[in-house]
Order: structure tokens, then C-alpha cells, then sequence
């Protein structure tokens, strides 16, 4: 049976009438051959065009690596340092607000704050920085860095902190209109995450699930190419879906493809191909067809813009001042040719906001600063106000 097979696959109409596409079905379109690839990216791109047509966003943000010390060692990443290894840092008061002013200044209004999972817990240099600094923790850090962009800039927060407890959500949820963390994978057992306490998949799912109970607009995704089967990716997708039925609160979906890096132990796994990204990308929107899906351009050059044609419909955030901190081997795309090259296809490019526009209504409903920064930096429809955006 081939997996495009009309017994196999439900018409346009039953996907958006509320009938799912299967795990089983899922996973045979992940196998399917070369030449039934075109009629799922049209399947794909179908759904995409009546969910949000003719239109790609994107965010114009500023990258602040709070602190690149990290107690998880990842398989694949090259952004960890351990106190006193060369690029070890973690970024001052003046020096976030330097970024984000420069941001400001370049039409940006997401300051994306990125950092390790609480690396005080395993570093006494950390706590000691932070002690200097006048925190008790790398997350009261974070808090009160949002809080500074907040109050001293246009930006709007967006920070990635790790796991985080019910607590600190409502805390972070206070000085960010969004927040995100990457579930990654479902399977527990994969060599990249094997001295990584932080990736328990179990861990990340609640997390984000107590987001949801508090309707935090939230960015998660899979990180495919790490060791993890075919089945393993629909099941992660399967699991943010669940999540987002209970809570609709996923205001977006990223599909991330794994590239190698020469430092990171790695370096001789091989990459996705195009192909695997561009079914991976179509079987995610098939499988939510009613969620913002982003694919990050970089990771995809120089074929990215084909990605549109798999379903997504955002590009992510990208930078006109700092670099991808977590691959700064692949720069993003000058925010011109992103133009181009998604007006080629036929869309009309728009920046956004850190959140979306279907969820600014559970921010400026309420009272204090951020509703007030968000609804000063929002048009009507929710995009980025014409004096934010550039």
C-alpha cells in the first residue's frame, strides 16, 4: 500500500473537519518515495494556505545569551561552556541593555534570552557570579533582565529558560508575553541527552503542560537527526498536539533539523537530508493543521524557501544585529533576501511580534506594564506596529 494511497491518507476536508491523521499514517508519509513527495508538500501546503493564507511572518529579534554556562552536556551543542572554558560568560545588566537598546534602534522588538538550565546548581563559579550580580538564582536573573528590556526599551521578552516550576511560570509570564521551550524528543533514551538531567522528556512535557493550565502563549518543537526514530519524531509531534487540544496554548510549532558541528561529540552523525526536512515539516502540518509552524531559515540553506512549500508559515526569529548563538556557524538570511525569496513564492512577508497575533488577547487583557508595551507595539491585526517594524 503506498502511503499516499487514498484509503490511507484523509481528504483535505476530513483533516480540517476534525478528523487526525493517524500515528500509523503519520509515520508511512515520513517513508514515502521520492515521487509521491509532491502530492504530500501539496497536501501540506493546502492546509497551510487555508489555516493562514498568502502570508509568512517573521520576528525581527535581538539574541541575548544570558549566560552560556549549562549543567546539561548535549550530544550536539556547541552553545554549553563550563566556568573558566574559553567563551564562557554570563552578560551584565549594561551589556543586555546595550543589545536591546542597539535592537530597538534596528526596528527589532523580540529580545530572545537564551541561556543554560539553572547552571548555578552545578557551577559554584555561577553562583558566585550571580551573588556579585545581587541574585539568588540564574532564574531571579532572567526575571529581572526581562524586566529591564521591558521597562527600558520597546523589546518584548522572550526568554528560554529550561524547565521551569509553576511558580516561576507565572513570574516569567508577568515580564514576557511569551515564553518557550524546545521538547525536542519523546524518547527518553537517546545518547545525545545521556549526561543531560535537564532533557528528561517526562520533565519538558510538564513544563509545558503547566504553561497550558496557565494559558502562557508557548514556542516548543522537535529537534530531529539526534538519534531518533522515524516513529520517535510523530511521537513528539503527537505530544504537542495532545498538549495544545487540552490547553491551546502552542502558539507555535519549530521544526528543527540537527547540523553538524566540528567541536561537538557529534561531529560524524549524519545530517537530515532535504528530503527528511521537507517531510518532516509536511507531515507536522498535516498533523496540526491549525498551529503556526516555523522552520529556521538558516538551518536550511540555501533550499530554505522550498520549505514553504512543505506548510510552514514562519520563518522564526531573525537577527539584523547578533548572530544564532546555538549555530553560529549558519547566519541567518539577510532580512532582505528573506523577503525576496518569500515574495517569489507568492507570499506577503510580515514581522510579528514574539507573540502571535490569535493570542495577544490573553496579554492586553490584562493591566500593567507588558499589556501596555504590547498593545504600544501591535497594529490592528496583531502584526508589528508600522513604527516597530522596518
Amino acid at each position: 500500500m503506498h502511503p499516499l494511497d487514498n484509503s490511507v491518507l484523509p481528504s483535505l476536508d476530513e483533516l480540517l473537519d476534525g478528523q487526525s491523521l493517524s500515528r500509523v499514517v503519520a509515520c508511512a508519509l515520513l517513508r514515502c518515495p521520492d515521487d509521491e513527495l509532491p502530492a504530500l508538500l501539496a497536501a501540506a501546503l493546502e492546509l497551510k494556505q487555508r489555516f493562514k493564507p498568502d502570508v509568512i511572518t517573521y520576528s525581527r529579534k535581538v539574541f541575548i545569551p544570558l549566560t552560556n554556562l549549562c549543567r546539561d552536556y548535549c550530544g550536539y551543542c556547541t552553545f554549553r561552556r563550563d566556568p573558566g572554558e574559553p567563551g564562557a560568560h554570563t552578560m551584565t545588566p549594561d551589556q543586555v541593555l546595550e543589545v536591546a537598546t542597539a535592537g530597538q534602534k534596528m526596528g527589532c522588538t523580540e529580545a530572545l534570552f537564551s541561556l543554560g538550565d539553572k547552571p548555578e546548581l552545578g557551577f559554584p563559579e555561577m553562583r558566585a557570579t550571580l551573588h556579585h550580580l545581587g541574585y539568588k538564582s540564574t532564574l531571579h536573573y532572567l526575571e529581572a533582565m526581562c524586566e529591564l528590556v521591558l521597562r527600558e526599551t520597546t523589546l518584548l521578552p522572550h526568554p528560554n529558560p529550561g524547565l521551569l516550576s509553576a511558580e516561576w511560570i507565572v513570574r516569567l509570564a508577568a515580564v514576557s508575553p511569551s515564553m518557550g521551550l524546545m521538547l525536542e524528543t519523546t524518547n527518553a533514551a537517546l545518547l545525545a541527552h545521556d549526561n543531560a538531567p535537564d532533557k528528561v522528556p517526562a520533565k519538558r512535557l510538564r513544563t509545558i503542560e503547566e504553561a497550558g493550565k496557565q494559558s502562557v502563549p508557548f514556542t516548543t518543537g522537535l529537534l530531529f537527526g539526534i538519534g531518533e526514530s522515524l516513529e520517535d519524531r510523530v511521537d513528539t509531534l503527537l505530544a504537542i498536539r495532545e498538549l495544545h487540544r487540552r490547553y491551546g496554548h502552542i502558539q507555535e510549532v519549530i521544526v528543527q533539523n540537527f547540523r553538524v558541528k566540528p567541536e561537538i561529540p557529534m561531529r560524524d552523525w549524519p545530517e537530515p537530508t532535504r528530503g527528511e526536512m521537507l517531510r518532516t515539516v509536511a507531515v507536522a502540518r498535516l498533523l496540526m493543521p491549525d498551529v503556526n509552524l516555523q522552520a529556521p531559515p538558516n538551518l536550511s540553506a540555501p533550499y530554505y524557501d522550498e520549505l514553504l512549500d512543505a506548510g510552514i508559515n514562519d520563518w522564526g526569529g531573525v537577527s539584523p544585529l547578533t548572530p544564532d548563538f546555538i549555530n553560529p556557524e549558519r547566519p541567518w538570511p539577510h532580512l532582505e533576501q528573506l523577503r525576496v525569496r518569500t515574495e517569489s513564492r507568492g507570499y506577503i512577508l510580515r514581522q510579528r511580534l514574539p507573540v502571535y497575533p490569535e493570542f495577544l488577547p490573553t496579554i492586553t487583557a490584562r493591566s500593567g506594564l507588558l499589556s501596555e508595551r504590547v498593545q504600544a507595539s501591535a497594529d490592528r491585526e496583531g502584526y508589528a506596529g508600522r513604527a516597530m517594524a522596518a
